[in-house]
């Protein structure tokens, strides 16, 4: 006789997840570190009341935006290397939607996370209800399936058994690291308060581990004989590396063959930037040394990384026609892409079974040599635009080195995502212990910065978190500042005010396009509005202060030690000056047709610049 207990479904969700389990350092711990909810009709009555009930088991988060808090849990697992995750849970109609930009940011950088969206009536007996977006000829359809082409598993729960295979499903998607993503299940609200008797066995606590796939042998034999063939290899390390906490592997094999390494966005901080074949970010924002040995090395080993366009230099980085690439990557579909040679295999693995294979090799000498006097030139060029400047208004390059000094080092994480900040930051920032640099550029999305931070401070509460951000992300989401200092988690934010979009600026003036619409000065105005961003941190309960220069930035910072809650620091930056070391062109299309000089001129270059594309 199969023993069963009669719960809710809502009720049987919860239970199950405070039973899921892994493993860290020897310790057995909850694989979900808790649950974010903003509730509403949907999920108040259901999922709701049956959080209640487990709140000192299944933590539950309160916050002010729904994208807002499911940036926090995506930067929660992010910065846990996906070994743990959250749940979040909405509403139906507008709290659903506000979570699918969100979905795309876990679902581009491969992160899981559990989104449990109310929904409409499965009985159908009160519709259209509040909220409700209607198909007209699709009775099926509501505003979740949205979620549909940004979550790796997708299920609608019509009945309340139905959320046991379903459940099962989510846990092998979000711990597989080959199908690893967002899932939605989407909760019809009837369907959430109806009784089931749902099998004890069902709830019995289970450990989950994670799959390291080794690769196969053919695929192997034909990597090695093609890494020993070459005289200028270069490895490019992406997220994949920290996500398989790889860094000791990677380590051994660049140091026992002489290989050079360079960085993607996710993956800065697999090496140390002071390690001597570290040669810093690669592509569109890369280092000057990276780029110079990317663009003539013959053989490309890129380990745990989609190799998208900025990484890439839109496919015109590598100039050398001799180029052969290798893909290590557990995905297939990744490990493909551009590659001339597939290794499907987690990158640690992958990494041992090529240092076997590979006993003896090394990298010619002059190859390293090269390699080293590029970085010995970078560091100067760096280390020129990490000082203070003589601008009238310092740049983002400024704000860096600052910040570095004061709140960089072994036990600091940075956090950023979007604008012109990423690229001076890949270049510039002084990365050192794995996951110290935590940004979100796969999506790239404005307005993960502070919601962000939030997230990796709940993941690593005893480290020091800077989030680094610019008006533009900051007003587009803020409200979780309040959040963290509800919480009792401090975090550091830095925001530079260059009064408008910056980067997108930039980029329109180097498409040939006329100022328009990015600036706050070029955008159709009645009054300039002039925003006090200390005042509004302060009105959300951090601890502000407006500065004036990178001296009084660093005193700021200083004084701020002793501080208990959030603390935010307001700089006015110049909107116009970049790093000019490094980086690399992108392809950005511009106009064959304009009347303007300026755009025809920028479709030559543009012409002349995609004949290099491979």
């Amino acid at each position: 006789m199969v023993k069963t207990i009669r719960l809710t479904m809502a009720q049987a969700i919860v239970h199950y997840m405070k039973n899921q389990k892994t493993v860290i350092d020897g310790e057995t711990v909850p694989i979900f570190g808790g649950v974010w909810a903003i509730f509403g009709h949907g999920n108040v009555a259901g999922i709701g009341e049956a959080l209640y009930q487990v709140r000192d088991e299944l933590p539950t988060f309160r916050a002010h935006n729904e994208q807002g808090m499911a940036h926090a849990a995506i930067a929660y697992t992010k910065s846990l290397f996906r070994s743990r995750f959250m749940a979040c849970t909405t509403s139906i109609g507008p709290g659903a939607l506000n979570m699918v930009t969100a979905a795309g940011v876990a679902h581009v950088n491969r992160l899981p996370v559990l989104f449990l969206p109310g929904d409409v009536f499965a009985n159908r007996m009160p519709d259209p209800v509040l909220q409700q977006i209607e198909d007209f000829g699709d009775g099926t359809v509501s505003a979740n399936d949205a979620f549909r082409p940004v979550s790796r598993y997708f299920d609608r729960i019509t009945r309340p058994e139905q959320i046991m295979p379903a459940l099962k499903r989510a846990m092998q998607v979000m711990t597989d690291p080959v199908d690893c993503g967002p899932v939605t299940l989407s909760l019809c609200q009837d369907t959430q308060a109806e009784a089931f008797d749902y099998p004890e066995s069902f709830f019995e606590e289970r450990i989950w581990t994670f799959r390291r796939p080794r690769p196969d042998g053919e695929e192997l034999g034909t990597a090695i004989a093609t890494i020993r063939a070459a005289k200028k290899p270069v490895i490019i390390a992406g997220g994949g590396v920290l996500y398989s906490r790889a860094t000791d592997q990677l380590k051994a094999f660049a140091e026992a063959h002489d290989v050079p390494v360079v960085f993607t966005q996710a993956g800065k901080s697999a090496l140390p930037d002071d390690h001597r074949l570290a040669l810093g970010s690669v592509g569109v924002t890369g280092t000057s040394a990276a780029n110079a040995i990317a663009e003539d090395a013959d053989l490309v080993l890129a380990i745990g990384t989609r190799c998208q366009d900025f990484t890439t230099g839109s496919w015109a980085l590598f100039k050398n026609p001799d180029l052969r690439m290798i893909g290590l990557n557990t995905v297939a579909f990744d490990a493909a892409k551009h590659a001339t040679h597939t290794l499907v295999a987690d990158a640690r693995e992958g990494l041992k079974a090529l240092t076997a294979g590979l006993e003896g090799w090394k990298a010619p000498k002059a190859h390293v040599e090269r390699a080293a006097a590029e970085k010995a030139k970078w560091n100067e060029a760096s280390a020129r635009a990490l000082s203070p400047s003589r601008n009238d208004l310092p740049s983002d390059a400024d704000v860096i080195g600052a910040v570095a000094r004061k709140l960089g080092g072994e036990n600091s994480v940075l956090v950023c995502a979007a604008g012109g900040l990423p690229g001076e930051l890949h270049k510039l920032w002084p990365a050192t212990a794995p996951g110290s640099y935590h940004m979100e550029y796969g999506f790239s999305c404005m307005g993960y910065e502070v919601a962000g931070g939030l997230g990796v401070k709940m993941a690593h509460p005893q480290k020091e978190v800077t989030v680094m951000v610019g008006d533009g992300s900051y007003m587009m989401m803020n409200s979780e500042l309040s959040t963290s200092v509800m919480l009792g988690l401090k975090i550091n934010v830095v925001l530079l005010d260059n009064r408008g979009y910056g980067c997108i600026n930039r980029l329109q003036m180097g498409t040939g396009g006329a100022n328009f619409n990015n600036l706050l000065k070029d955008a159709r105005i009645e009054m300039m509005p002039d925003i006090d961003f200390r005042k509004h941190a302060e009105s959300m309960g951090a601890i502000a202060a407006k500065v004036s220069s990178i001296e009084e930035l660093e005193q700021a910072i200083e004084a701020s030690r002793g501080n208990d809650r959030t603390s935010v620091f307001v700089i006015d930056t110049d909107p116009l000056v970049t790093t000019q070391e490094g980086g690399h062109w992108w392809d950005v299309a511009v106009p064959e047709v304009s009347p303007r000089a300026e755009v025809q001129a920028a479709r030559a270059r543009y012409e002349e610049n995609r004949k290099q594309q491979r």
